[in-house]
């Protein structure tokens, strides 16, 4: 017999229009990438679901490499960020935040025990770029810009590295042998370090040769205040106060301590005064617990070590040892208000903590520069200030004043900086849409409630320097990262592939996800409905 034969249908599924869905699918199933809640709250900008990802395989290398791409001082971190990230974690609706500072902190420990160093890998780009300010921001920007192929210096004023995290950021939060061994990894990559080197000349140092620069300088000016003082005991300021011990210089405080200000330097300053050896270390402050700036935990440690706080009052005389303060109370407007009571306390010294400015002298003459009346640089989406060339970052520009805000902006501007000099501009690629607590099924994850840091004794606490809080085991780091949802993105769960009733979901690979065959797919939905993560999306049918 020859000729075709006389079937309906043949045995090859692919030909027959009967295996196929017709043309009646209204949506069809669509992978995608959503924004993490955590990633979009950082504001280091760090792919924190990328490195959990990576770090809950056991993969630490992987995991550390993906961390430094964004954040070059990921120990450092790990200990001082105040963690929005976890504020915005969508576990923390279903039981708990990830620590994700805590698997930082194990991370950037991890590498500093096994040696870690990331590559150059790109060519020198034979530009040179001055970084004045040895902070958080500038060694951030130094950092990226010699991976970028640029040779760094960094001029610093000080004596030593490291800014404000070294001389705001007391020894118990932050040890120096970490933030030590991080600075020395940076300048490793071939970064030049001059310290007690001052930059007052912005147009003599570009004459040196130096293509571009970014000034990074901390806020290491202490705001004061009028206070009418008959006869005056001992008054510092907090900035001083933790710079003095830091070089091994504490001044004498006396038995007694006043700390006048509601922020995280307060806090610092007065739980420095206790390990200095003050029996009371008290803050006054002129608002109530729910407005004062310094962070909930930061406060809590503070009076677990003895710190005694009286909020609602101001300080409106000081005769020697004796404090007059005013009871305050907070008005409909939620603004302090004096009420005509008074009290008094005793003290040997007084500390105030009422905030810094950032010294921007050496900009006023720079043809171009706007300083603004707060003593800020105004700069441009590039962060390059009126002169070309020129950009600032950290304390210097209007912005929150934190080491992770700080480490960000040396980030942002190296990439700005890297674009000038080769004549382009960066442009910032589109954020995807956020991965929010309803595009989850929830009950897929089990309860795993989050790991408890262990913290030092507190008799230890109060009498020395020795860090406070303790990092994770590897144990706990592994159980910490696993308790990532991976909002918004693909784990490979073949969850989408299991329940497809039409086996229209065909796996890619290890690594490479999944892929919707149309031809099979009727546009049910169960896919996208059954996915934990929320990272299949129905569209409209267009074709």
């Amino acid at each position: 017999m020859t000729g075709t034969l006389p079937f309906a249908i043949t045995l090859d599924p692919g030909t027959s229009r009967l295996n196929h869905t017709g043309t009646w699918r209204t949506e069809r199933p669509v992978y995608l990438s959503r924004m993490p809640p955590c990633n979009h709250a950082c504001p280091a900008g760090e792919n924190i679901q990328n490195w959990l990802f990576h770090a809950e395989s056991g993969d630490y290398a992987a995991a550390w490499a993906a961390l430094i791409a964004e954040n070059p001082l990921p120990a450092v971190m790990g200990r001082v960020c105040y963690h929005p990230c976890e504020g915005a974690c969508n576990r923390g609706q279903l039981d708990e935040a990830v620590s994700i500072h805590a698997v930082e902190r194990f991370l950037g420990d991890h590498a500093l025990r096994e040696g870690l160093v990331p590559r150059v890998e790109v060519p020198p780009s034979g530009r040179r770029v001055l970084v004045v300010g040895a902070g958080p921001s500038g060694l951030s920007a130094a950092s990226h810009l010699t991976r970028m192929g640029h040779a760094v210096t960094i001029r610093e004023a000080g004596p030593l590295p490291g800014g404000m995290m070294r001389f705001g950021i007391p020894k118990y939060r932050l040890p120096r042998d970490i933030l030590d061994a991080e600075i020395a990894r940076i300048l490793r990559l071939g970064v030049t370090l001059e310290l007690n080197t001052k930059v007052t000349d912005i147009d003599a140092a570009f004459a040196e040769g130096f293509d571009a620069i970014f000034t990074a300088v901390g806020a290491h000016l202490a705001k004061r205040t009028a206070i009418p003082a008959h006869a005056a005991g001992r008054i510092l300021d907090a900035v001083t106060l933790l710079a003095q011990v830091e070089l091994g210089e504490a001044p004498q405080l006396g038995r007694r301590v006043i700390v006048y200000g509601g922020g995280n330097t307060a806090m610092d300053a007065a739980r420095t005064a206790k390990r200095l050896g003050a029996e009371e270390a008290m803050i006054v402050y002129r608002r109530s617990r729910d407005q004062m700036p310094a962070h909930a935990f930061e406060v809590q440690e503070a009076e677990d070590e003895g710190v005694l706080i009286h909020w609602l009052r101001t300080i409106t005389d000081i005769d020697a040892s004796t404090f007059t303060v005013e009871k305050m109370e907070i008005d409909a407007e939620g603004r302090p208000q004096p009420t005509g009571t008074f009290e008094t306390l005793e003290a040997d010294s007084l500390v105030l903590a009422l905030g810094q400015d950032v010294d921007t002298g050496f900009l006023a003459r720079v043809p171009g520069v706007q300083i603004a009346k707060d003593g800020v640089i105004a700069v441009d989406a590039q962060m390059m200030t009126g002169r070309a060339g020129l950009f600032a970052g950290g304390d210097m520009v209007p912005a929150e004043r934190t080491v992770t805000v700080a480490v960000g902006h040396g980030k942002k501007a190296a990439r700005h900086i890297d674009a000038w000099l080769r004549g382009t501009t960066h442009v910032k690629p589109p954020r995807p849409a956020l991965a929010g607590f309803e595009t989850l099924n929830t009950w897929y994850y089990d309860d795993a409630p989050q790991t408890r840091q262990e913290h030092l004794a507190l008799l230890r606490r109060q009498t020395g320097f020795e860090e406070v809080t303790h990092g994770l085991t590897e144990d706990t780091a592994l159980y910490e990262a696993r308790r990532c949802l991976s909002c918004g993105n693909c784990f490979e769960c073949d969850n989408c592939f299991g329940v497809c009733p039409d086996n229209a979901v065909i796996k890619l690979g290890p690594g490479a996800g999944f892929a919707i065959d149309y031809d099979y797919c009727k546009g049910c939905g169960i896919c996208a409905t059954e996915c934990p993560c929320g990272a299949i999306q129905m569209l409209p049918e267009t074709t």
